[in-house]
């Protein structure tokens, strides 16, 4: 997305050693536009999309619900008073402690915050699903809940809510697991895993049905600057990439798997006559991209939930890798 989508993280200000970390800001434009797909490729039937606005309903109703517990005003607080105080216990925390208008890092690590100790040594493996679905403030909630429509109900209109289900809940466990491996000091929340794994399933998607696209260039062209931009900015503090990349190349991989268009000429065989008529619903590189793919995909989950949970440090293993995350400059420093 290119416009604002901070993610992953709580207080990024907040002056604690142990803060949490935001995740990138992106708004990718309608991919999938008739622009780039030939219409007389494929005339099957366009779902009603549904699971993407209930994800966003999920999302809205679980900050609600952090806010509620969150309470700012029933706590004394070293950095001042809670913003917008007329919302009573639904107040946000001081913006030096929290800056996205939002809750406490105690509070999103109460209700399943992504936090590397607690998966590994207090076998609470299920926050590596629980804080896809927190928010670290109202600014954080906005920008992914905008991604998701603009992204999500296109796709979800064109392939249905299992295929693009699964691959928004993978790849928002892909990212976690990434993350995890990588960051061991600063909690975790939000969506971005998740949203950039669909971004990485429509770039496979232009892949794998490349020849019923038109204006190929310009579709891979335009995916392409979309993708690098919203990378670029996980390089920026208090961002984490990791959850960014463990997502996308996890919906990149599935989306070689789910995301399959028939042919040419498959939807229209009944008319021709059998001497011109195709005789295989797929490509055979579709198939074997496929089935590259889901290799690749069973053994990167399985080495890194093994690794996770054997608590390997990824840092030990990939000295540069750091840099993925977050670049030090003479404006900001990554050591936080």
């Amino acid at each position: 997305m290119s416009t604002a989508d901070v993610e992953r993280g709580a207080a990024a200000a907040s002056g604690k050693t142990r803060g949490a970390v935001a995740n990138g800001y992106r708004i990718p434009g309608n991919y999938q536009s008739q622009f780039y797909y030939d219409p007389g490729a494929s005339a099957e039937r366009e779902w009603t999309s549904w699971i993407v606005p209930l994800v966003v309903v999920a999302n809205v109703a679980m900050f609600v619900a952090t806010m509620y517990i969150n309470n700012c005003p029933g706590h004394r607080n070293i950095y001042g008073s809670c913003v917008a105080g007329f919302l009573h216990r639904f107040s946000f925390q001081p913006l030096r402690e929290n800056p996205l208008f939002g809750p406490s890092s105690s509070t999103l690590q109460k209700l399943g915050a992504l936090e590397w100790d607690k998966v590994v040594h207090q076998h609470q493996g299920w926050r590596l699903v629980t804080c896809m679905w927190l928010h670290a403030g109202l600014i954080h909630l906005l920008a992914n809940m905008l991604s998701l429509v603009f992204i999500g109900i296109r796709l979800e209109q064109q392939f249905g809510f299992v295929r693009i289900g699964i691959i928004y809940l993978l790849s928002g466990l892909g990212g976690s697991i990434l993350s995890s491996l990588f960051i061991r000091n600063s909690i975790s929340v939000g969506a971005s895993g998740a949203l950039f794994g669909l971004l990485g399933a429509m770039l496979s998607e232009l892949i794998t049905n490349w020849t019923i696209y038109t204006n190929k260039a310009a579709a891979m062209l335009t995916l392409l600057v979309i993708i690098v931009i919203n990378l670029a900015v996980g390089i920026l503090p208090h961002v984490d990439n990791y959850a960014h990349i463990g997502g996308f190349l996890t919906g990149f991989l599935l989306g070689f798997v789910l995301l399959l268009q028939p042919r040419l000429g498959w939807l229209e065989r009944r008319n021709l006559p059998p001497a011109d008529q195709v005789k295989s619903k797929y490509m055979a590189y579709q198939y074997i991209l496929g089935v590259i793919a889901l290799v690749l995909l069973v053994a990167g989950f399985i080495v890194g939930l093994v690794m996770l949970f054997r608590g390997v440090n990824g840092n030990d293993h990939c000295h540069w890798c750091h840099y993925l995350s977050c670049v030090p400059t003479s404006r900001w420093n990554c050591g936080n």
